[in-house]
């Protein structure tokens, strides 16, 4: 039976206080830096390679807000901002960042008309692309909205990663998932993979702390073969993970057979990715470019 669910209140107001980080980022191509050579003051200017690979930017909620994997190849330099930066700038520099951070691909960017119906949203925080009106966040404008004006965006932005829709909790669940199933996190950073290594474990108590790790595709392989899990060409049932892989074999998703066709699952390390129950199908849809795999744990006799 399906179902709605949505989070608490506690993890509305630590989303809306973290999904706009505190410093801002905007990503220039080499061709865009002639533009902005005069109005640095008050910004880091990167190299793309450094900035990519310096500790204090490759934090989950940053690269979640800014979504580091769909930043365009084109981009060369990145600015990283005091908040208050992008105001000092001549009307015109701004609107011509804004729309650049749109065509690249940047996070905290998007279609208005999804954002908010709300009329308090700052016009010069909106940009218009092919007729379209968007909406630019940035960390200074976003702590003068109103709070609920947050909400709706907040609310209206994780719905476009999860529908907040689920299959109520069976009851063969097993009793370590069922305060997890159909909830959210409050932090960011739990991932798939972290979800079905805690589903599998044997001391939940001891590794409850991993569900809310981001574990990457060579520690969830590990931890698999520790727990005694190996590949079977069977059907999936009940207790087995099945796990995507890519052409190169490389991991890509792993959910948890609870029971028939139902499944433990979690499908990003957003705090907007619920854990939650689904069906086959929709993992069969939602993962249909990979090829999943099923694994058992060994019987020992």
């Amino acid at each position: 039976m399906k179902i709605m669910i949505r989070p608490t209140e506690k993890q509305l107001d630590s989303w809306i206080e973290n999904y706009v980080p505190e410093k801002d980022l905007f990503f220039i191509r080499e061709t865009d830096l002639s533009l902005y050579q005069d109005n640095l003051e008050g910004t880091l200017l990167f190299p793309k390679q450094e900035f990519f690979k310096h500790a204090s930017y490759t934090g989950i909620q940053m690269v979640n807000s800014y979504m580091y994997w769909n930043i365009s190849k084109d981009v060369e330099f990145v600015i990283v901002a005091h908040p208050d930066w992008i105001s000092s700038l001549p009307n015109e520099r701004q609107e011509a960042l804004f729309k650049l951070q749109y065509e690249l691909g940047r996070g905290l960017t998007g279609p208005l008309a999804i954002l908010t119906d709300d009329h308090l949203f700052p016009k010069d925080y909106i940009i218009e692309v092919h007729g379209e009106q968007i909406g630019i966040l940035q960390r200074a404008m976003w702590m003068e909205l109103p709070t609920f004006v947050k909400e709706e965006i907040i609310c209206r932005t994780a719905q476009l990663y999860d529908e907040w829709t689920s299959i109520q909790v069976p009851a063969s669940t097993p009793a370590h998932l069922s305060g997890y199933a159909n909830t959210f996190s409050t932090e960011p950073g739990a991932n798939c993979l972290a979800a079905a290594l805690f589903a599998i474990s044997s001391s939940p108590d001891m590794d409850e702390w991993i569900t809310h790790e981001w574990v990457h595709g060579d520690t969830f392989a590990l931890g698999l073969k520790n727990a005694a899990f190996s590949k079977t060409d069977d059907r999936f049932t009940c207790g087995d993970v099945v796990v995507w892989v890519d052409e190169k074999e490389i991991i890509q998703h792993a959910a948890y057979c609870i029971e028939n066709t139902l499944f433990f699952n979690k499908n990003g390390q957003t705090f907007f990715n619920p854990w939650k129950i689904v069906d086959w199908g929709e993992l069969v849809e939602e993962w249909k470019r990979f090829t999943p795999i099923v694994y058992r744990k060994s019987v020992i006799e």
